[in-house]
């Protein structure tokens, strides 16, 4: 029990894709001008990981080793393609605000990442709460983003305004540059948290110094200070 609500935990904080894993940058940075776009694209992420993953779960003992790659990739789109007929019919003002960053989901680093390093290796159940708290953490830290950016931005918060209107919002908040300071002042924070709640781990180089090395049970190739193998 302790170990299954470990790996749904892991991704709030610990090993959250965003904020420690540095994953999805992209939309990350491109949809948080708004607090409810961040949300949609949370929400959305997250159905598609927790379906992919429990899909390539299922059918990890068939995929043949050579050709996993695109047989994810195909799963992936498969649900993304749902998703997007899904908020184009109900939620289309969601769809023109998330723009071309919807159907880029199927590229998502993220989703691909867990479905190679965790999906591929371990049980349905197991999959399925990874991709839980992998896409609750992906989410949490797109509306933290969109929160800040938006009340500092626009001075409204889920469209509602909270910042008087006789202050003049700090646009710059909504603008790219404004975007990368929110995610390294954010990142700084969770560091903190760590830091504070001795849960802060040193990295060393190399395998054992990847946040994700858990779910990775070493499959990679540890590498000694300087790059090279060993």
């Amino acid at each position: 029990m302790k170990e299954k609500l470990k790996i749904l935990t892991n991704g709030l904080i610990k090993e959250n894709p965003s904020l420690r894993l540095v994953l999805g940058t992209c939309p990350t940075l491109a949809v948080t001008t708004l607090a409810v776009n961040g949300l949609g694209m949370g929400l959305a992420a997250t159905f598609v990981l927790i379906c992919s993953n429990v899909v390539i779960s299922a059918l990890r003992k068939v995929i043949p080793d050579k050709v996993r790659l695109p047989a994810y990739i195909t799963i992936i789109a498969t649900f993304v393609t749902v998703l997007q007929m899904l908020v184009k019919a109900y939620l289309p003002s969601l769809d023109t605000a998330l723009g071309i960053f919807l159907p880029l989901i199927v590229v998502n680093c993220i989703i691909l990442g867990r479905a190679e390093m965790f999906a591929s290796k371990n049980g349905v159940l197991a999959s399925a709460l990874d991709g839980i708290g992998m896409g609750l953490g992906f989410t949490l830290a797109l509306v933290l983003m969109g929160t800040v950016r938006e009340v500092l931005g626009a001075g409204t918060l889920f469209g509602v305004q909270v910042v008087p209107s006789s202050i003049d919002p700090m646009t710059v908040f909504i603008t790219p540059p404004g975007g990368f300071f929110v995610f390294g002042c954010l990142m700084a924070l969770v560091i903190w948290v760590e830091t504070k709640t001795n849960q802060r781990v040193k990295r060393s180089v190399g395998c054992e110094g990847c946040p994700a090395h858990g779910a990775c049970a070493g499959g990679c190739a540890p590498q000694q200070e300087g790059g090279k193998a060993e």
